[in-house]
């Protein structure tokens, strides 16, 4: 992306569309409300840059529709809103009142919302500096393409852009902003589950839809990014990823993220796990996996803000967050402030720690390579690094266990291979649960042997280690574990302990012993929590999590039912 032409670019549109290169006085009428694929600019930028501003999901359900007949609805956030060149955000439903619900019939029947708001909706966001929106989502679809149609004209209506959605290929033309000298191309596409078959939820010939990111889909969208940076344009790319209530990026999130870097994106931004996600580099692009809710009908994930990008020529040169909390009374996001704000801010900075992306621009990223594992016998070797944990008397014999090698992600977002011993009955199916973290972004600490620490479980556990097979007895019983049985995995013991009425296992673990653990709580890494991605894994091979213990949690603790 270095030694772009961006200024002849530029002259060279100003000659095809003369019109276009031409910014506005204050005293005109702003132009026909911009839509996918056009063209619309703003006063030039200091020093030949432009600053960009981007937040999350936004919804005016519930107590947050109160905003929609409130003057300068979104408050104080909107200063930083209007302090960028332009500012984007993530709508999270069809401003209609026409159109039928989609059946959706390919999501969960429990999974099932249908929302909509009013045309008021587009003109809160405008009065609040929000220029472009990305309706590439998996609700701009709830009311079928009426709803979606109905939604484009709005912002037409009103000024704002709306990308991600369009009839066929054009659900993939990016809206152009000049800024200057500069253009400044914004694409958005959706990657989560399809919810309907209907054509609403991914663009087809001569029909209305949402841009795609799934699977194959995904290639359209890095070629739009080619095309606009071949056009010597700055990209930016909106999508809609990730796992709910996730805050590490999944598998496929990383590699797109490097497929849209890698194809000249300049800024990757996206939403929908309603948690904050972490930032950082990917070579000399700004990736931003999650930015959580922003305008949003209850205060569960609170943390919010808003991410500053600034851009040159070149591309990318700096970033910055404004940290916020969305309201419990209207949903508005309230700028964090005072000695609250270096906390937030350093919160915020922390995430980029799972992501495997750089720190500063151009720095070394983690390598993103595909799950592996193996599964073998106990050899003679092995059995000696082993003879500790298993011993005379063991309740089950060496030769029904298996030694599993799988690829993990670490705290830090690298690639790690760990190793477990396990029963063979469930060697494979262990395997394939780690595959479904691994591919979930779900960081594990260290997966060694409990013999690599004497076979002592204390001193595994303080090492936070995952771990498997150990010959031992229950604390303070004579019965044996079902880790003596290889039907049993630890897995990160600090930021799961073991609580009981007589203390916290490891000691360690103790800041972690009142925290919230239903689904929908704040999204921490490597914690376990109700229906998370390790529950669910393990749920599917029929193991039991011991978090959902009544008299003791074991929240570390994932194990085939006794008797199994």
């Amino acid at each position: 992306m270095e030694g772009r032409a961006r200024h002849l670019a530029a002259l060279v549109a100003c000659a095809l569309v003369v019109s276009a290169c031409t910014s506005p006085s204050p005293s005109e009428e702003p132009p026909a409300g911009p839509g996918v694929g056009s063209t619309s600019t703003t006063p030039p930028a200091r020093d030949g840059q432009v600053t960009l501003a981007f937040g999350g999901d936004v919804h005016f359900e519930g107590h947050a529709a109160r905003l929609l007949d409130r003057p300068g609805g979104l408050g104080s956030i909107a200063r930083t809103l209007r302090a960028a060149d332009v500012a984007m955000v993530n709508l999270e439903t069809p401003v209609t009142r026409s159109g039928r619900r989609d059946p959706k019939e390919l999501e969960n029947a429990g999974d099932r919302y249908w929302f909509r708001t009013r045309p008021a909706a587009v003109g809160v966001l405008a009065d609040a500096g929000v220029d472009v929106v990305s309706v590439a989502n998996n609700h701009a679809g709830d009311y079928g393409a009426v709803g979606l149609q109905d939604t484009l004209a709005a912002g037409r209506e009103r000024g704002v852009a709306m990308v991600g959605a369009g009839r066929g290929e054009a659900a993939y033309d990016p809206h152009v902003v000049e800024v200057g000298d500069l253009e400044v191309a914004f694409l958005a596409a959706d990657g989560v589950q399809r919810e309907g078959a209907s054509d609403v939820w991914s663009a087809s010939t001569g029909r209305v839809g949402t841009a795609s990111a799934r699977g194959s889909n995904a290639a359209g969208l890095v070629a739009a990014v080619e095309a606009a940076s071949a056009r010597d344009q700055l990209v930016v790319v909106y999508v809609h990823w990730g796992r709910e209530y996730q805050s590490c990026p999944t598998q496929s999130q990383r590699l797109l993220a490097r497929d849209l870097a890698d194809a000249g994106a300049d800024v990757v931004v996206g939403s929908h796990s309603h948690v904050l996600g972490g930032g950082g580099w990917a070579g000399d692009a700004v990736v931003a996996y999650g930015l959580g809710n922003f305008v949003w009908y209850h205060a569960r994930q609170a943390r919010t803000g808003v991410l500053s990008v600034t851009l040159d020529a070149g591309g990318a040169v700096r970033k910055s967050w404004t940290p916020a909390r969305i309201s419990p009374t209207d949903g508005r996001p309230v700028p964090v402030t005072g000695a609250a704000r270096n906390g937030a801010v350093a919160d915020w900075r922390a995430r980029q720690r799972c992501t495997g992306l750089a720190a500063d621009r151009g720095g070394a990223q983690a390598d993103d390579p595909a799950y592996g594992s193996s599964v073998s016998r106990i050899d003679a070797s092995l059995a000696d690094r082993m003879r500790r944990s298993h011993r005379p008397g063991c309740p089950v014999a060496l030769r029904d266990l298996r030694h599993l090698r799988m690829t993990h992600r670490d705290f830090d977002g690298r690639a790690r291979t760990g190793e477990l011993v396990v029963h063979r009955r469930w060697a494979r199916q262990v395997a394939d649960a780690f595959g479904r973290l691994y591919d979930a972004g779900f960081p594990i600490a260290r997966m060694r042997l409990v013999d690599d620490y004497g076979a002592d479980d204390d001193r595994s556990m303080a090492a936070n280690n995952t771990s498997g097979f150990n010959c031992r007895r229950v604390a303070g019983q004579r019965s044996w574990s079902q880790h003596a049985y290889g039907a049993a995995i630890d897995i990160n013991p600090v930021q799961n302990p073991y609580v009981t009425r007589g203390g916290v296992d490891p000691p360690a673990g103790r800041p972690f012993v009142g925290i919230a653990r239903d689904r929908s709580a704040p999204a921490r890494p490597g914690v376990v929590r109700a229906g998370d991605i390790p529950v669910a894994a393990f749920a599917r091979i029929g193991w039991e999590w011991g978090g959902a213990w009544v008299s003791t949690k074991d929240y570390q603790h994932v194990a085939a039912p006794r008797g199994r």
